[in-house]
């Protein structure tokens, strides 16, 4: 408790950023919808933010080597402002996707300050508990964000101004803490490579995820506008997916630390896949049978991130995992900027449920090479494999996420040899 009373700023400003994103992301997609935006300019919303996502990531920490974590995280949160009351002063397509980029750059970069600070003051026999309320919390803050526009509606300048409203708040808590400035981020070398040698399926699932989940996440609302559901039911499809997964994630983790981890990623996949079909010939409109099957897509959608990067994990060698889930998290980054393109395609030359294609073909690409691998390779003894551990979704995650995550106490040397060491000047890139 006196370590979680020792962060809870970092955690409230992580909340009211989270609550902002989730909220914003809403909201393009359905005000997009509603002011004619084309099938192609909403995608391109959802490619927009993940290439400023990838961006941030990149290049964030130069920022905080120069300028300190408190001045980074106060800068990418006034951004974050600024861009989604730029989206109610100016609506338009082109500046919409202009301003997603910088939303996702800004998002990038602020949760890497939060993600670095939160690893700099935790220890090692507390990590576990600090990465798991950090994820409970992100999660909780991202839904009710998007639960939110069942209150605000879209049409009024109320919801852009709420969202603008958490982004500024998102920076008291932090500038007030007292705990100190960790040392700079340092931004090191993604190895595919390494991945594609490690963990193949790892590396082939992160992607099809990524497409599966920017097609979904962007367009999934545009879905909903299209079966002239209400802003709140929109939001409520949305988050029960969201809420189905989350609950789902720990004991489809915990099944694939006792069978091989590629059945169980198979096994989600293929889930996903038929509840996309499913979706195709049923077509449903607002109803009962609507919010079960996004609750079934979410509950088998949304571990499969979490499974893949814990897979991966098994066969690393010891100070690998930071470098191999920061791979995972790139593959699935350039799916996500490809998915909304598909799939905005696809609506545009079928129907609007025509999304789920790209969905039901990417899970069920990921469940027949899953199943490839198993005759490939033999699976690690359950013994041998280390205990799963629920991580963020991919678009919440950044590479500092993993530096954060208990599995990565190997990839590091004795803390007070790193305190030492990081008194030189760093290293960043």
């Amino acid at each position: 408790m006196a370590q979680i009373v020792k962060v809870y700023a970092l955690m409230l400003g992580s909340a009211l950023l989270l609550f902002a994103s989730g909220l914003q992301g809403l909201l393009m997609s359905i005000r997009g919808a509603e002011e004619g935006f084309s099938l192609y300019s909403l995608g391109l919303l959802g490619t927009s933010w993940s290439v400023g996502f990838v961006a941030g990531s990149v290049s964030v920490p130069m920022l905080v080597g120069r300028v300190g974590h408190i001045r980074t995280y106060a800068v990418m949160a006034v951004v974050g402002g600024l861009t989604i009351l730029l989206n109610l002063l100016w609506i338009n397509d082109t500046g919409w996707i202009a301003t997603r980029a910088l939303s996702g750059f800004s998002y990038a970069g602020a949760a890497m300050v939060v993600e670095s600070w939160l690893n700099e003051v935790s220890e090692n026999r507390t990590r576990g508990t600090i990465f798991a309320l950090y994820v409970t919390i992100n999660t909780a803050a991202s839904t009710l964000g998007q639960m939110s526009m069942s209150l605000t509606g879209t049409m009024t300048y109320i919801p852009f101004v709420l969202g603008a409203m958490a982004y500024m708040g998102a920076i008291l808590p932090t500038a007030l803490s007292s705990s100190p400035q960790p040392q700079p981020l340092t931004s090191g070398k993604i190895e595919l490579g390494l991945l594609l040698k490690t963990s193949p399926i790892a590396a082939v699932a992160a992607f099809f995820m990524g497409v599966a989940g920017g097609a979904f996440g962007t367009l999934a609302p545009v879905y909903g506008y299209a079966l002239h559901l209400s802003s709140a039911s929109i939001a409520l499809i949305v988050a029960v997916a969201a809420l189905a997964g989350a609950v789902s994630q720990v004991p489809f983790g915990r099944l694939s630390d006792v069978i091989d981890r590629r059945l169980v990623l198979a096994a989600s996949s293929l889930g996903a896949a038929l509840i996309g079909i499913m979706l195709v010939l049923l077509n449903p409109g607002d109803g009962w049978l609507l919010y079960i099957l996004f609750g079934l897509y979410g509950l088998f959608a949304y571990p499969l991130y979490a499974i893949a990067v814990a897979h991966a994990n098994d066969f690393a060698k010891e100070g690998e995992f930071a470098k191999i889930a920061a791979a995972i998290l790139l593959m699935n980054g350039i799916g996500l900027a490809i998915g909304p393109l598909l799939a905005s395609w696809a609506m545009n030359a079928i129907s609007p449920v025509a999304m789920f294609i790209v969905t039901a073909s990417s899970h069920g690409l990921i469940a027949a090479f899953a199943l490839v691998r198993t005759r490939m390779r033999d699976p690690l003894p359950a013994e041998e494999r280390a205990p799963f551990q629920p991580v963020p979704l991919a678009r919440h995650s950044t590479p500092e996420t993993f530096s954060l995550d208990p599995r990565s106490e190997d990839d590091t040397s004795d803390p007070e040899e790193d305190v030492d060491s990081e008194n030189t000047e760093p290293t960043g890139s």
